[in-house]
C-alpha cells in the first residue's frame, strides 16, 4: 500500500551504465575453458555483487507482505526444484512495465507489473517457476562455456543487460542494450533464448510438483500474446522470453499430461495483487467505484472476499481511512488472526494518527507470530509514528539479526536512530546499507565516523573494539574485490 513504501530511487541509467563497466571488472575469475565450469560460489558471489547494482540503480519496493508473499510462494517452488544452491536474494522493483529475472547465484527479480498482469497465484507462480528452472539449469554458467573468447567482458555486458531490462522500460532497454557492447549482450541473449523451452518444462514440473496448477503457464502465455498484440513495442519480459504459437502449444500440451488434481484458489495472492493495483491507481475514486461493482456482483465466497479487501485498498488509498477500516472488519472478524488483514488493519489506524491503537492491536498478534516481518515493521512504523523513536530502532535492530540482508530494513534504521538522536547508530546502519550496495568505500567512512564518536564519547574499550574490527572487516573486503 501506498504510505508504508519508503522507496529507495538512487542513481540513473546512464550512471549506471558507465559505473559498471568498471565495475565488471571486479566480476569473479571463471576459470579457463577448459574447465569448463563456473563453480556455485562463485555464481553466489558473482550474484551479490548484480543484486548491489539492482538495489543501486533501480526504484525498489519495502511492502512487507509483498516481500513475504514473494519469498514464500518462491521457496515453495524451490523446495521442489533440481537447486543445488538454496541461497535465494529477492527484489521487487517498483515499476507498472511487465518483467521478472534471474541472475546467477540465486538471484529472483520481479517488477510489480508482474502482480498487476498475473490474475492468479498459478500464473503468478508459473513465471517464478520458469525463472527458478534457468537458475537450477544453471543456464547463466553453460552461457559462459559456450562463449567464444573475453568471457569477464561478455559476463560484464550479460549482467548489465539483465539489469537494464529489470530496471527500465521497453524502449530504454534497448537502448541501454546497444550501448552496452550491444553485439556481445545480443549473441547472449539469443543463447539464453534458446533456454527458455527447457525452463518452461522444468518449471512446469516444479509448478505441479509444489501444489499449482501447470495448466495456468500457458493461460499465462496466451494472455501475454493477446496483450502484446496492441502495444507498439512489447515490454522486457517478452523480449527476452519471446511468447510464440508454439511456446503456447507446448506448455498447454504438457499441462495435460499431468495426472488429474483439484487446485484451490489462494486469497493471499489477490490481497497482493489489491495492494499494488491500489499503489498505482491514479484515479483512486474510479478504483473505489470499480472495486464496489465487483464486490456487488461477486457470486462465491471467495470473490467477495477478494473484492472486499480490494475495497478496503482503494478507500485507504483514497485517505478515506475510517471507510477502509469498515470494509475491511467483516473479514478481520471471519480471520481474526490472517496475517496480512492484521497489517492492514495496523495501516489504517496508523495513518488515523491512532498509531496507540496499532501498536496494541500488533502486541496480541506478535505474541502469535513472533519475528514475522511485515507484523514486526508496521509495528515499528506505529512506533515511529508515534515518535517512539528509540524503542523503534531498537526493534529493528534486532529484527536485523533475522534479516541482515535486508538493505531497507537497514535504510529505516539509519533514518530511524537519525530521528533517535543517535548519531553514532546512525553512521554504523549507513555501514550495513552501503556494504549489501558493495560500496566499501562508504561503508568505512561511516564506521570510522562512528568510531570517532565513540571514542570522544568514551566508549567501553569492547565496543571501540568491535568497531574497529569491522572496519577491518570492511577494508578486507574492498581489497578483495579489487583484486578479482
Amino acid at each position: 500500500m501506498r504510505k508504508p513504501y519508503l522507496k529507495l530511487r538512487i542513481a540513473c541509467l546512464s550512471l549506471f551504465l558507465s559505473s559498471f563497466s568498471a565495475y565488471g571488472q571486479n566480476l569473479p575469475s571463471l576459470g579457463d575453458r577448459i574447465s569448463g565450469t563456473v563453480s556455485l560460489g562463485e555464481e553466489f558471489n558473482m550474484g551479490q555483487q548484480f543484486l548491489a547494482q539492482i538495489r543501486r540503480s533501480a526504484p525498489t519496493i519495502p511492502d512487507a507482505l509483498l516481500m513475504n508473499y514473494l519469498e514464500n510462494v518462491t521457496y515453495k517452488l524451490a523446495s521442489r526444484s533440481q537447486l543445488q544452491d538454496h541461497r535465494l536474494s529477492f527484489v521487487i522493483i517498483d515499476s507498472e512495465d511487465l518483467n521478472a529475472f534471474a541472475a546467477p547465484g540465486g538471484i529472483i527479480g520481479v517488477n510489480t507489473g508482474l502482480f498487476l498482469n498475473a490474475r492468479t497465484e498459478a500464473e503468478f507462480a508459473s513465471v517464478m517457476a520458469h525463472e527458478i528452472a534457468h537458475v537450477s539449469q544453471r543456464h547463466f554458467a553453460r552461457g559462459v562455456d559456450e562463449a567464444q573468447s573475453g568471457q569477464v567482458g561478455q559476463l560484464a555486458s550479460l549482467l548489465a543487460s539483465v539489469l537494464i531490462m529489470a530496471t527500465s522500460d521497453a524502449g530504454h532497454g534497448a537502448a541501454a542494450i546497444s550501448a552496452v557492447q550491444g553485439r556481445a549482450v545480443e549473441n547472449q541473449l539469443r543463447f539464453s533464448r534458446s533456454n527458455e523451452a527447457e525452463a518452461d518444462r522444468v518449471g512446469q514440473d516444479n509448478m505441479f510438483a509444489a501444489g499449482f496448477d501447470p495448466k495456468a503457464m500457458g493461460t499465462l502465455f496466451e494472455n501475454l500474446s493477446a496483450l502484446n498484440r496492441f502495444r507498439s513495442r512489447p515490454p522486457e519480459f517478452l523480449l527476452s522470453h519471446p511468447v510464440t504459437e508454439s511456446r503456447i502449444a507446448d506448455a498447454r500440451g504438457r499441462a495435460v499430461r499431468y495426472p488429474s488434481r483439484e487446485y484451490g484458489v489462494n486469497m493471499e495472492y489477490q490481497i497482493n495483487r489489491a495492494r499494488v493495483i491500489g499503489h498505482y491507481a491514479t484515479d483512486k475514486n474510479a478504483l473505489i467505484q470499480e472495486n464496489q461493482r465487483l464486490l456487488d456482483e461477486s457470486n462465491t465466497e471467495f470473490t467477495r472476499d477478494s473484492n472486499r479487501y480490494a475495497l478496503s485498498v482503494a478507500y485507504y488509498e483514497n485517505e478515506d481511512y475510517a471507510i477502509a477500516s469498515r470494509i475491511l472488519a467483516p473479514l478481520l472478524e471471519k480471520e481474526p488472526n490472517r496475517i496480512s488483514y492484521v497489517v492492514t488493519q495496523a495501516e489504517i489506524l496508523t495513518e488515523q494518527n491512532e498509531s496507540g491503537q496499532a501498536i496494541e492491536f500488533l502486541t496480541r498478534h506478535l505474541e502469535i507470530n513472533p519475528n514475522n516481518n511485515a507484523l514486526t515493521i508496521a509495528y515499528v512504523n506505529a512506533l515511529i509514528e508515534s515518535r517512539a523513536y528509540t524503542e523503534a530502532a531498537e526493534m529493528l535492530e534486532e529484527h536485523s539479526v533475522l534479516r541482515p540482508d535486508d538493505h531497507h530494513l537497514w535504510f529505516q534504521l539509519a533514518e530511524t536512530w537519525g530521528q533517535a538522536g543517535n548519531i553514532s547508530k546512525v553512521h554504523q546502519s549507513r555501514a550495513e546499507y552501503f556494504m549489501l550496495n558493495y560500496d566499501f568505500r562508504s561503508a568505512r567512512e561511516q564506521l570510522q565516523f562512528a568510531l570517532r564518536i565513540e571514542s570522544d564519547n568514551g566508549a567501553a574499550p569492547a565496543e571501540q573494539s568491535r568497531l574497529r574490527q569491522k572496519v577491518k572487516e570492511v577494508e578486507d573486503r574492498l581489497v578483495a574485490l579489487n583484486e578479482q
